[in-house]
């Protein structure tokens, strides 16, 4: 999902506070259920915003991926899905479709943020806000945690299927022993080293850390927190009034 396409789109660098807002209000809409159409428009537009930012950054394959996944899901719900549907697997489609609309947004967000912050912006951006060590350290270390696992996953895979473990290779039962044991053992490690890594650069230390990274709201910024508090404000009076 790293893949990159060229679109005429200009590269938007945003702040990570700027991005930290953009998921805080997204997720905070996803719990609310939309039950108007003007909502649904809402909703629909602060999708569209984090999809069109991964395009600016290069990463069109992820975006298209979610849209297509979102897109898919809400005509399915609107248009030949409902909560009325017979027959368990039409149940369950219902409810893969409603799981989707309702937190894709919130996972797309909040997959951009991963995806196009450094560490080191990140923390800096934490210091700023006076958020307490313990909880930028976690959050940090979460942050890389998710991408390392992907790419170990990724050679695990690709041993593998060199050693014809697959779904299609006759051994799909083996799939569980030989693929998901070895990420298990992996995250454990994994989790060890990066607790390892951010001690080793200072973190959590008693003096106040520094950083090389100087962090400033720009135009674009202060436009985005103002269209996401916009939107969220009229999503809850379309809601609500």
């Amino acid at each position: 999902m790293d893949t990159t396409i060229t679109l005429k789109i200009p590269h938007i660098h945003l702040d990570p506070r700027t991005k930290l807002f953009m998921v805080f209000v997204v997720s905070s809409i996803v719990l609310m259920t939309a039950t108007t159409p003007l909502a649904w428009v809402l909703r629909i537009m602060i999708t569209l915003v984090p999809l069109l930012l991964l395009f600016s950054e290069g990463r069109g394959i992820s975006a298209l991926c979610f849209g297509l996944l979102y897109t898919v899901a809400l005509l399915l719900m609107k248009f030949f899905l409902s909560t009325q549907s017979t027959g368990v697997v039409m149940a369950l489609l219902t409810g893969y479709c409603g799981i989707v609309v309702q937190f894709l947004p919130a996972m797309i967000t909040a997959w951009y943020l991963i995806r196009t912050t450094q560490i080191g912006e990140f923390l800096s951006a934490m210091q700023k806000m006076h958020i307490p060590d313990g909880l930028a350290i976690s959050l940090a270390v979460l942050m890389r945690f998710f991408p390392t696992i992907k790419e170990e996953y990724g050679g695990i895979r690709d041993a593998m299927k060199m050693r014809g473990i697959m779904l299609g290779g006759g051994h799909a039962s083996k799939m569980i022993e030989y693929r998901l044991i070895p990420l298990l053992f992996s995250c454990v490690s994994i989790g060890d080293e990066l607790s390892a890594a951010a001690i080793t650069r200072g973190l959590g230390g008693n003096k106040k850390r520094s950083s090389a990274t100087e962090l400033k709201l720009t135009g674009i910024d202060l436009l985005l927190m103002a269209l996401f508090a916009i939107l969220a404000v009229a999503f809850i009076i379309a809601k609500y009034l």
